[in-house]
């Protein structure tokens, strides 16, 4: 969906009237759109060139990290500290996938990463610059992210009696730079599409966590208790190591002493993050990711300085936790696998659960050679780091031995974790049906999309057709469906009932499951082909064959 957007933003050449599939599209700002626009217009498109941005977005945030590192612990903390991020299996998903999280996360590494410095170093020109890094956070993903991550620096620096003058710490060219950023584009997109800034600050962010949004859209959000699970788990083990040194910093009172100011702000950060969206009525697996750099910072600083025998101990005791849950999980009969775990940290496997469909997964037997992959690298993880527990000499040469081990464990694993993202992504994506499409459909062919269109976001980047929407105004495309310019491109049952019968011939991709679909309500429909969670139909007109069973396998 986001690659589709990009292209079309290469088209209109206005990053501020993003459109999908014609309609404005104001949930996300500009700036990976216009970084996606200008990689497909020098590469060409494709997906590899789509996937390079989000990835290197993604060695740029481990980059940061790794800096940031290096100034606080010395060049080996700074070593850790970046592949720490680099294998937290959250973040290394989410640098897969065609998303602005990567991104974000490297706008705000590097944004903390050049005030924490410049502050420690005196370097005011590092401040602003770091000031002005929060606004690119705003412009990639959020404007909380030129909010949030200021008052976590200005709290540290309160706590330790060092807030003033504000302009050491809020530079005014910083300042100025970081709202030109984050908002001064808000002036051009309320200009182009009025009602903007409304639904930006409004309904997307003040109506979002009170759950009663003018225009809402599919998304599913997690319990208290899923957030956290998935945001810990997507950061293990690294969290272990993270919480010994947040346990230090509390217990002694760490926020008075300004030399640990950094630490105490890193801590806000990570701690304000999980804590208030988890706190929040709306929670999205990815929204902790933006704590993962922090996190990955002190996880850093509790080898260096904590690495005892029992922080070794807890890491062989979570490696073998999860070994044995990978162990049983493969020896399931993979429902808990499915519906739980997947459940949880897939935003598509939730609509389809709450919309009452079979998720678009692959079976199970897929999934589990890469859960028996897992168990024997969280074992051989366990079994190591177990050894390093028990074995006698310096704590300091235990903690890099054992910090070597649990890199190379997760630098294991994560094959896996891409393995497991290709089978999903190939299992339901539209890539098959939209290259049927553009293999069998007429440019006079009326191609209509049944449900919310970022369920099949590439339809058009694959099919060269651009498709009218039916049942599908509650999405990401909510607010552009009211506007005057949509109205012949979300229809009602009526108006395609309408076409399907006027003598033309009529593609219909949908969602929705053959007795649920606005299909079974029209005469002579023809089943083509079914993949990924989606049947692609065909009025009688023109010819068409069937080719597929009307079950699609």
């Amino acid at each position: 969906m986001h690659a589709e957007i990009a292209r079309e933003l290469l088209r209109s050449r206005d990053p501020s009237a993003l459109t999908l599939n014609g309609v404005s599209y104001v949930d996300k700002p500009p700036l990976l759109y216009v970084l996606l626009g200008g990689a497909l217009a020098l590469a060409g498109p494709s997906e590899t060139t789509a996937r390079a941005v989000p990835a290197l977005c993604a060695l740029a945030a481990v980059a940061a990290t790794a800096w940031l590192g290096a100034h606080l612990l010395g060049a080996r903390g700074g070593f850790v500290a970046g592949t720490a991020l680099l294998t937290s299996a959250g973040f290394f998903a989410f640098a897969r996938y065609v998303r602005p999280e990567t991104l974000f996360v490297a706008a705000l590494a590097w944004g903390f990463a050049l005030v924490l410095t410049g502050l420690a170093e005196e370097r005011r020109w590092r401040v602003a610059a770091g000031v002005a890094m929060f606004g690119v956070a705003a412009l990639a993903k959020d404007p909380l992210g030129a909010i949030g991550p200021p008052v976590a620096i200005g709290l540290a620096l309160a706590l330790a009696g060092r807030q003033r003058p504000l302009r050491r710490w809020l530079p005014w060219p910083g300042v100025v730079a970081a709202l030109g950023l984050g908002f001064g584009w808000w002036f051009f997109a309320e200009r182009r599409t009025p009602g903007f800034v409304w639904y930006t600050l409004i309904d997307n962010h003040v109506l979002n966590v009170v759950r009663a949004r003018q225009f809402p859209d599919e998304d599913v959000p997690l319990s208290a208790a899923q957030f956290l699970t998935v945001a810990l788990l997507g950061a293990a083990p690294w969290i272990l190591s993270a919480g010994a040194t947040l346990w230090s910093l509390v217990r002694r009172r760490a926020w008075r002493d300004p030399r640990e100011t950094p630490w105490v702000a890193l801590a806000l950060w990570v701690v304000g993050v999980l804590v208030l969206t988890a706190l929040s009525p709306f929670r999205l697996p990815h929204y902790g990711l933006p704590a993962y750099f922090a996190i990955a910072l002190l996880a850093a600083r509790g080898w260096e300085a904590y690495g005892g025998r029992r922080l070794v101990a807890a890491h062989a005791g979570v490696f073998a936790a999860l070994a044995l849950a990978c162990g049983l999980l493969w020896a399931s009969d993979g429902g808990h696998f499915l519906e739980s775990v997947l459940g949880a940290t897939d935003i598509a496997t939730r609509k389809s659960a709450v919309a009452g469909q079979a998720a678009p997964l692959p079976s199970f037997a897929e999934f589990r050679p890469l859960l028996g992959a897992s168990a024997l690298v969280f074992a051989a993880g366990a079994l190591a780091s177990g050894a390093c527990a028990l074995a006698r000499g310096a704590a300091p040469r235990r903690a890099r031995v054992a910090t070597f081990v649990v890199l190379a464990s997760m630098l294991a694993l994560l094959p896996s974790v891409a393995a497991a993202l290709g089978l999903v992504s190939a299992h339901r994506a539209v890539q098959g049906i939209g290259l049927e499409l553009a293999r069998r459909a007429r440019p006079d062919d009326l191609l209509v999309h049944e449900g919310p269109l970022e369920n099949s976001g590439a339809l058009e980047w694959y099919s060269a057709h651009r498709p009218v929407i039916v049942d599908g105004r509650r999405s990401v495309l909510a607010f552009g469906a009211f506007r005057p310019e949509a109205r012949d491109v979300f229809w009602d049952a009526t108006r395609l009932a309408r076409a399907w019968g006027g003598g033309r011939r009529v593609w219909v991709v949908s969602v929705r499951a053959p007795e649920a679909s606005v299909v079974a309500r029209l005469p002579g429909a023809r089943l083509v082909t079914a993949s990924g969670g989606r049947w692609l139909w065909v009025n009688s007109v023109g010819g068409a064959s069937v080719v597929t069973s009307p079950t699609g396998h």
